[in-house]
């Protein structure tokens, strides 16, 4: 009876030890798959931005240049396929998105969802069991996905504003009722997590469909439909500006004083807006148009949120 007391403790504190190791290396890869998808999207926005778009030839819809490592690169965006030889050495951006999810979603298991009576729930704010808890997680997930994917295929996807009033309103639904569901920490982590999962599946549902759908009228000769690209580009520029927000989000464990305010959804949802002014300054500058009053509005904006947390504490 001892011996096997003694082989179940030892199979415990291994399990323990393979866990804790598996945390470690899942939120290493997390943080480092999300450096590089980040890196992709500001870099690619820029290009976009950046071409000049003042080009007599008919194939060639913007060209710029750049220099790196001591070394120049010449870049051409083009209106048309290239040449099928080159159409096989096509490099697509997909897998840094795509482990930035994989390892968020098990580092979400191995974590969270493990512990999910401690870490996720709140009888101070709703007495859950785990499984109700994580049932909640991942329809919070699925739910929010729909409803954005079907808002971005309807027609107010054609006003800008009436859009962006729209996508606030929902950040603010969410993070309000997340709090009423789930501890303070894992509230605000859900909805990075949402935000995440969104963005991610803009890449695999529609900009990389959309891609090998152009690529493969482009081998057989086709005329790809354009309305193709602009929606890849369009959840492209989702993504962009949901960056900063959701890095926020991911770094939040580092202020407590944030995430345990009594309004964190409130806070939450002003530093998106904030986030989002200053994610339009640099997106402007790569038009080459500068305006130092939209960083300063946010900068500003940020200031006196921090002025107003701290005069009306918990």
């Amino acid at each position: 009876m001892a011996k096997q007391r003694g082989q179940n403790k030892i199979l415990m504190e291994v399990l323990s030890y393979t866990l804790k190791w598996s945390e470690a290396i899942l939120r290493w890869g997390h943080v480092l798959f999300a450096i590089l998808w980040v890196g992709n999207s500001f870099l690619f926005n820029y290009l976009d931005n950046k071409l000049n778009k003042n080009i007599t030839s008919k194939d060639i819809d913007g060209e710029g240049y750049l220099m790196h490592s001591g070394f120049f690169y010449k870049l051409s965006r083009l209106k048309i396929s290239p040449e099928k030889t080159y159409l096989n050495q096509l490099v697509i951006f997909k897998w840094q998105s795509y482990l930035t999810f994989i390892t968020g979603m098990l580092l979400l298991a191995v974590l969270y969802y493990y512990n999910s009576g401690i870490l996720m729930v709140d009888k101070r704010v709703l007495v859950l069991s785990p499984i109700a808890a994580i049932s909640c997680s991942l329809l919070s997930l699925i739910i929010s996905w729909i409803i954005y994917d079907n808002i971005c295929k309807s027609n107010l996807i054609n006003n800008n504003l009436l859009f962006l009033t729209l996508m606030l309103v929902l950040l603010g639904f969410v993070s309000f009722g997340l709090t009423k569901i789930f501890g303070a920490k894992f509230a605000f982590l859900s909805v990075g997590l949402i935000i995440g999962t969104n963005m991610f599946a803009n890449v695999f549902t529609v900009i990389i469909p959309n891609q090998m759908n152009i690529i493969n009228s482009s081998k057989k000769d086709q005329k790809f439909d354009m309305s193709l690209s602009l929606a890849a580009k369009q959840r492209s520029i989702h993504n962009n500006y949901s960056t900063f927000l959701v890095l926020f989000i991911m770094l939040s464990g580092h202020y407590s004083f944030i995430v345990y305010h009594k309004y964190n959804w409130l806070i939450l949802c002003l530093i998106g807006i904030i986030s989002a002014i200053g994610r339009h300054y640099f997106n402007l500058r790569g038009r080459n148009i500068n305006k130092p009053s939209i960083l300063f509005t946010s900068i500003i904006a940020l200031i006196i949120l921090a002025t107003i947390m701290f005069l009306f504490k918990n």
